[in-house]
């Protein structure tokens, strides 16, 4: 099957906000354009070293709101939001996983693994599959099985 060349949506606003993040002293953590209900939301979230304070996403909201006014690169109607990727972040591109490794990540897999579908431990290795360590056990989890991948939020219990 022939992957269609045409930027997405998500894409060709990762191109937009990518250099007015970096102007900003921001890195661009993600691009979202999803629907909920009747509603579509464009979901940009940026990250710092230091923590994102509410003026920073407000000046990434003003500086990419009149480029995707000009560019027009979403046919409906839609929310702009800007935020934080927040503590218990999703890592869900390449970059996300390398950033993260040496950090405690929580796997949430697709289907029961051992009678368990989340698991906690130390990003050790990304290459496609996720490799953690846990009570002294590496335990490597293919995309395939994977549900989701977060950095794990000390509030986040079981």
């Amino acid at each position: 099957m022939a992957k269609n060349n045409k930027p997405n949506t998500q894409d060709t606003v990762r191109q937009l906000a990518e250099p007015i993040a970096s102007e900003l002293g921001l890195r661009l953590w993600d691009v979202r354009f999803v629907k909920e209900g009747s509603e579509h939301y464009l979901r940009i979230t940026i990250d710092k070293d230091d923590g994102i304070l509410i003026e920073d996403c407000e000046k990434m909201s003003r500086a990419i709101d009149p480029v995707l006014d000009e560019v027009d690169p979403i046919s409906v109607p839609y929310f702009l939001e800007v935020s934080s990727p927040g503590l218990g972040r999703l890592l869900t591109r390449p970059e996300h996983f390398e950033q993260m490794i040496g950090q405690q990540i929580r796997v949430r897999t697709i289907r029961p693994i051992d009678n368990e579908r989340e698991f906690v431990g130390t990003l050790v290795a990304y290459d496609g599959s996720v490799t953690i360590e846990a009570d002294g056990e590496s335990r490597l989890f293919m995309k395939s099985d994977i549900a989701n991948v977060k950095l794990n939020d000390d509030a986040d219990l079981f």
